[in-house]
């Protein structure tokens, strides 16, 4: 089975920048889609972004306009480049992958989170004031 690793999060003060990689140990490139969720204690993971197999982007209402997801075959890692950064964005950060035909799902929105079959251990995020 393939593995997906994040890393990339850390703590930063509200306004600020963070990049997050994924990096997958199988092909990305034929994946249908990839994605972004963050989940906060108590909560359900939100889905934040997600990439189809076309380079196709939706985001979440909350970070348009502020995040972007992109994906570099050759790599086998997708991103997710965060910027103006929030209190309200903290949380942790999974990518994930093996949506296959539920890939769109979200349509105009990310592909939830349930969807993907395979998904990473998460890295944290900090926004702090």
């Amino acid at each position: 089975q393939g593995q997906l690793v994040e890393s990339g999060g850390g703590s930063v003060q509200a306004g600020g920048s963070l990049r997050l990689s994924c990096t997958g140990s199988g092909d990305t490139s034929s994946a249908n889609c990839m994605g972004w969720f963050r989940q906060t204690p108590g909560a359900e993971r939100e889905p934040v972004a997600s990439i189809d197999i076309n380079g196709r982007t939706t985001y979440a209402e909350s970070v348009e306009g502020r995040f972007a997801i992109s994906k570099d075959n050759a790599k086998n890692t997708l991103y997710l480049q965060m910027n103006s950064l929030k209190l309200e964005d903290t949380g942790v950060y999974y990518c994930g992958t093996d949506a296959f035909d539920n890939c769109g799902a979200g349509w105009p929105r990310p592909t939830p989170a349930y969807f993907y079959k395979l998904q990473g251990q998460g890295t944290q995020v900090t926004v702090s004031a």
